[in-house]
């Protein structure tokens, strides 16, 4: 049923998905159901619900970027969304997976490994502590992580001047934009489009942030995580 769900929903998506991608998107669901019972991963479950609510709208990005020989990093990871799937997509996609919970990260190390993906960097890590990663991305990625003037801080300064972060919201994407102008702008970025977009058998509307780097972030960020909440820019 699950890769008969996503062979479909990929379809009408307009995105390719081979038979080896298929495989391995079943291989992580089993993965992910069985890691659930142990740890609290998502409080999503079921196979046609992660079909729809983690595989498909984590794929939503292919809608607008190719990926293949790129590099990206997903900034808060968690269970490996949107990261995991575009990389199953996109296998010449170059990622690193960013968490800062120990268990999220020996998960992702397992199922990379189980599924055999190369070029793929699992990092026990606070995001604001981006040290030798800086400005090392084409792409940096987040989905579900906080409100977006405080992932511009958490992300931005990973993305190269050219590159882009990609923030997957829901349908409060604009207001989320609007508030977060003054922090795009001082983290040397520009707002380029919101992509609204629907995911297969969903009928709530998906955005993609779309925020090109035009210059480099400033030193002095990212700031400390609590002073990023207490005074998001």
């Amino acid at each position: 049923m699950l890769e008969e769900l996503l062979q479909r929903g990929l379809a009408e998506m307009g995105i390719p998905a081979d038979a080896q991608a298929l495989e391995r998107f079943c291989t992580y669901y089993d993965a992910l159901e069985a890691a659930n019972r142990e740890m609290n991963l998502t409080a999503v479950s079921g196979e046609e619900a992660v079909a729809r609510l983690h595989f498909l709208d984590s794929a939503a990005p292919l809608l607008l970027f190719p990926l293949e020989g790129r590099s990206a990093i997903d900034i808060g990871a968690g269970a490996g969304f949107p990261g995991l799937p575009l990389k199953i997509l996109c296998p010449a996609l170059s990622l690193t997976l960013l968490d800062s919970l120990g268990k999220r990260v020996d998960f992702l190390r397992g199922v990379c490994a189980h599924l055999e993906l190369d070029d793929v960097t699992c990092v026990h890590g606070r995001a604001e502590e981006c040290g030798a990663r800086r400005e090392q991305f084409d792409f940096a990625l987040s989905r579900a992580v906080a409100r977006l003037n405080v992932l511009c801080e958490l992300c931005l300064p990973y993305v190269r001047p050219g590159g882009a972060f990609l923030a997957l919201k829901g349908p409060a994407a604009r207001e989320e934009a609007d508030e977060a102008a003054a922090a795009i702008s001082a983290l040397g970025g520009t707002l380029e489009r919101i992509f609204d977009y629907s995911v297969p058998g969903e009928t709530l509307r998906h955005n993609i942030v779309v925020i090109r780097k035009t210059a480099p972030t400033p030193q002095r960020y990212p700031r400390r995580f609590a002073a990023i909440k207490k005074r998001p820019l």
